[in-house]
């Protein structure tokens, strides 16, 4: 009875492993399907709001379980020199992780290439929704990409401390 047992919660332990796995990795995923127009969009210096860039070969995944799993990989024509002379860059952008079969987004790689130089970050958008910025890196080579992440004031008051004085109230229920 006892090796039953055994096997048996071994089995249950196994399964609940692999479904966890599963729910991380696969589950609540959905392919994003591109507008053609503002799929890809970075603040302007001189208005302060997002605008359309150029940008071709979109795949992009999102999932309504978190508002930071957005990820999204592109190519672009436009210059690295014009687009710091346009739009906002953001030094406190950090890549998250992609599930590893959305294979054109490595957090890893990015984030190395913005350290080296040869990728600039850029606010895509601040508070597409209450905490959270969409980012937008640019390599030299027109390779892109976009992740959303929590901003300051999203980091404060998620972790259940008041918003300071220079981030607007949060909605009801944070």
């Amino acid at each position: 009875m006892g090796k039953f047992l055994t096997v048996l919660l071994l089995t249950f332990a196994i399964g609940g492993g692999a479904f966890m796995y599963y729910q991380q990795v696969y589950a609540y995923y959905e392919e994003v399907t591109p507008s053609g127009e503002t799929d890809v969009q970075i603040t302007s210096l001189n208005t302060g709001a997002p605008e359309p860039i150029l940008y071709d070969d979109f795949r992009a995944i999102d999932a309504d379980s978190s508002p930071i799993r957005y990820r999204a990989c592109f190519n672009t024509t436009s210059s690295q020199a014009m687009l710091t002379e346009t739009y906002v860059l953001d030094n406190d952008a950090v890549p998250l992780t992609a599930p590893g079969w959305f294979d054109c987004f490595d957090a890893k790689d990015i984030g190395a290439a913005m350290e080296d130089g040869s990728a600039l970050a850029f606010l895509g958008a601040a508070n597409i929704e209450y905490g959270i910025d969409r980012m937008v890196a640019i390599h030299e080579d027109g390779r892109g990409w976009v992740w959303d992440q929590i901003n300051r004031c999203g980091d404060i008051v998620f972790n259940g401390n008041p918003p300071p004085d220079d981030c607007s109230a949060p909605p009801e229920g944070y």
